[in-house]
């Protein structure tokens, strides 16, 4: 069965590199997928697999049913695209001004279309039933494309036993591939905060209240909660993004407006918060004579893998990999709408290595890059991994 399964993926390995070069060039934002969407639909639709249209919006669904009823397994691949203009210079770059397939979408979308033509053909040594999850608006955080697909049954008729899906990682080496069980990647939350002052004029600062030093100091503070109320060997991240206020050179603004993300890896610590944050920016303002609001957003939960999931699929990794299928030693504080999923049956996700061989990770363009040019010898890849974890799965 090895030998069939690579035979058919070197068939059709061209074909889905042109699918990867042809949903880069025509990238669209979160729930603007449609021509994506379409490609997907017709190429599901041409190889006889029971296809379901505008599942969460933009969503698609194929459900490709083997030899018996055993249990059920899906593989999900996100398709949205970033408001970043490329800057790769591939001859194939986006022609959409200001959108990009700078997180690898457009490799996911790709790999699960041509896993779709190689389980096609091995349909009847298929014991169980595999959807194909191509899902919206992964980058719409905090909603995020998973819970409209969910709420609309993407998971029942029939229902799935277990879901898997991978991401494009430059931090590994192509031909490299990770996973390991329990948190894979972190809550992604959100936090907006407003400091209130009195404006004055910049040489009478003792007639106003300046918001800009107040932010400046729950800037500061807010490291703290990182640093002395959660443990060393716990992981978690708070960072201010954008901070927006004043009016001119020489006025004392009277108001500051700052976004940031919250991220960890442990529910108990992500729910405290909230209350931690909202404590500090209360007693700095107040201190010092200022008001706020505050506002947390919770977006995606932490991506749990599975630990037996996990397991199969290490081991699937491992007959394609061999030692080449590593086991992280830390999660990434990265998002995941994945994890919507994660939540709800067992799930295992996994980092695929797509740092082109000779390249650091310092040379290499990171995720969300205008210059992220992931290497496509990962698709063949990422194809032979998640076909090996579909018969792992359902021969057990």
């Amino acid at each position: 069965m090895n030998k069939r399964i690579k035979e058919l993926i070197n068939k059709y390995s061209n074909l889905v590199v042109e699918y990867r070069r042809d949903i880069h060039k025509h990238p669209e934002l979160s729930r603007m997928e449609t021509r994506t969407a379409a490609l997907v639909a017709d190429v599901l639709e041409g190889l006889n697999i029971k296809t379901l249209l505008n599942v969460g919006g933009t969503g698609v669904v194929g459900i490709l049913e083997g030899n018996s009823n055993n249990r059920v397994i899906a593989l999900r691949a996100d398709m949205d695209a970033l408001p970043i203009q490329e800057k790769t210079g591939l001859p194939f770059s986006s022609v959409n001004e200001g959108v990009m397939h700078a997180c690898g979408h457009d490799m996911h979308t790709a790999i699960l279309l041509g896993c779709a033509h190689v389980l096609s053909e091995l349909k009847e040594q298929i014991n169980g039933t595999v959807k194909f999850v191509f899902q919206p608006a992964e980058e719409d955080n905090p909603t995020g494309g998973a819970p409209g697909m969910i709420k609309e049954g993407v998971l029942e008729n029939p229902k799935v036993d277990a879901i898997v899906s991978l991401h494009v990682w430059p931090k590994l080496e192509t031909g490299y591939a990770g996973i390991k069980a329990g948190p894979m990647t972190a809550s992604s939350d959100r936090i907006f905060i407003t400091i209130k002052g009195k404006s004055s004029h910049g040489s009478a600062p003792e007639e106003g209240i300046d918001a800009v030093v107040i932010a400046a100091n729950v800037i500061s503070a807010l490291q703290t909660i990182v640093s002395r109320n959660i443990g060393p060997l716990e992981s978690s991240v708070i960072s201010i993004g954008k901070l927006n206020g004043g009016y001119r050179y020489n006025i004392i603004a009277d108001r500051i407006d700052m976004e940031g993300t919250v991220r960890n890896l442990d529910p108990k610590i992500r729910n405290s918060m909230p209350e931690r944050i909202e404590k500090l920016v209360k007693g700095i303002t107040e201190a010092m004579g200022g008001g706020y609001e505050f506002k947390y957003v919770k977006g995606y939960p932490p991506t749990v893998n599975e630990k037996n999931l996990t397991k199969i699929v290490y081991s699937a990794m491992r007959k394609v990999l061999n030692e080449k299928a590593v086991i992280p030693e830390r999660a990434s504080l990265g998002g995941e709408d994945f994890a919507f999923f994660s939540e709800k049956l067992p799930s295992a996700y996994i980092w695929l290595g797509c740092r082109p061989s000779g390249l650091s990770v310092e040379e290499t363009p990171p995720l969300h890059n205008n210059r992220f040019n992931p290497d496509e010898k990962a698709l063949t890849i990422g194809m032979e991994i998640l076909i090996s974890t579909v018969f792992e799965y359902l021969s057990g």
